[in-house]
């Protein structure tokens, strides 16, 4: 699977909950799979979703599912070590890892060699970690939201893009839709 499939089968878990999504690509997917006001969708800030994300989780009680790519969490792995010592038990990073810099023409990342997120996550202090295959996203992520405890999935799948047409809401737009979804 590639993450637009992995996106696709998450789809109807996620509706119910807010939403982080990592920049790009990602966010086009989302966005057109299925476009939620509780879906935040980053247009331009590469490896602070997580961040944002648990930001959202500690200052109010609704569950957060952050999907994060492994090039962006590569990008900002001071964030790691946050979410190890902010433990937020409505918090889901989910960082779907397809070995490349999906948004920028799939250079590979270094997680396709020797790098473990996995690892990383647990030794930056996060004590729920979840590896997961692509076909069992659902389930994991399900399980996780039932857990009600702070959980780092990491989510093989293969490196690709769906063609999407770019998210055409301004980011003002994105920022007031969402926060009156949290709010609500």
């Amino acid at each position: 699977m590639i993450r637009s499939e992995v996106l696709k089968e998450i789809a109807p878990i996620l509706r119910d909950h807010l939403v982080v999504c990592n920049i790009g690509i990602p966010s086009q997917e989302l966005h057109a799979i299925d476009d939620q006001p509780t879906n935040f969708y980053m247009l331009g800030t590469m490896g602070l979703a997580s961040s944002i994300g648990l930001g959202l989780a500690l200052v109010q009680k609704k569950p957060v599912i952050v999907i994060d790519g492994d090039g962006s969490v590569l990008t900002n792995l001071g964030t790691l070590p946050t979410i190890g010592n902010n433990v937020a038990d409505n918090y889901i990073l989910m960082i779907i890892d397809n070995g490349s810099y999906g948004s920028t023409g799939d250079q590979p990342t270094y997680t396709g060699k020797r790098t473990d997120l996995a690892g990383m996550a647990r030794a930056a202090g996060c004590e729920n970690v979840v590896e997961v295959q692509d076909v069992d996203t659902g389930k994991a992520l399900t399980e996780a939201l039932e857990s009600g405890k702070q959980t780092v999935m990491v989510v093989k799948c293969d490196s690709g893009n769906a063609k999407n047409p770019v998210i055409t809401m301004d980011p003002v737009t994105i920022r007031d839709r969402f926060m009156g979804a949290v709010k609500a």
